[in-house]
């Protein structure tokens, strides 16, 4: 197994906290940021410390690539309710409850014009949840990496792949993709 490693950057993590930086992305991110602050999903949810995680942010993503919001609650039940007022009258609306990797988490999903939205919550603070850990891990390589290797993490997920199942193959990576890059 060929291991990388890569050194933590306060300011790599903290840039996330904040959706602004997405004010002057690439088009993609630009219009992600229109419709979060048109919705005012950032502050309708502040009391659960919304970060947007996932591909849009770290631009790998795919036409079809969806707006991830991970939150922090400590009352699913709560949560559910909450989130069923806010956007209950989305298109598509759903609000579920899934364990993974044996924590308890509330999914919600709905769609506009431009994006899918899929909200995650655990209870887990969420610079500590795996999709922000692993979002702040892959930016950390594509920055030493390059243009080159997320046109090729872009090329592998149009042909199917994960985003962490593609950065380990292209970094040589053995065993479960998802747990072996939290190690980087």
């Amino acid at each position: 197994m060929i291991t990388y490693l890569y050194l933590h950057t306060g300011k790599s993590m903290s840039k996330f906290k904040s959706i602004e930086y997405l004010k002057t992305g690439n088009s993609r991110q630009r219009r992600a940021y229109a419709l979060l602050k048109e919705l005012s999903v950032f502050d309708k949810l502040s009391d659960y410390a919304p970060v947007l995680a996932g591909t849009i942010p770290i631009d790998i993503d795919i036409p079809d690539s969806d707006l991830d919001i991970i939150c922090m609650c400590t009352d699913h039940s709560e949560f559910a309710v909450t989130v069923t007022r806010l956007f209950g009258d989305k298109r598509g609306f759903t609000v579920g409850e899934k364990m993974f990797n044996g924590v308890r988490s509330t999914v919600v999903k709905f769609t506009t014009d431009d994006f899918a939205i899929e909200i995650f919550a655990q209870n887990i603070p969420t610079d500590k949840q795996n999709a922000y850990r692993h979002m702040v891990i892959e930016n950390r390589i594509l920055m030493n990496r390059g243009d080159e290797f997320r046109q090729k993490i872009r090329q592998l997920k149009q042909e199917g792949y994960k985003t962490e199942p593609a950065f380990a193959k292209l970094l040589g990576i053995k065993g479960d993709a998802y747990s072996e890059l939290l190690k980087l």
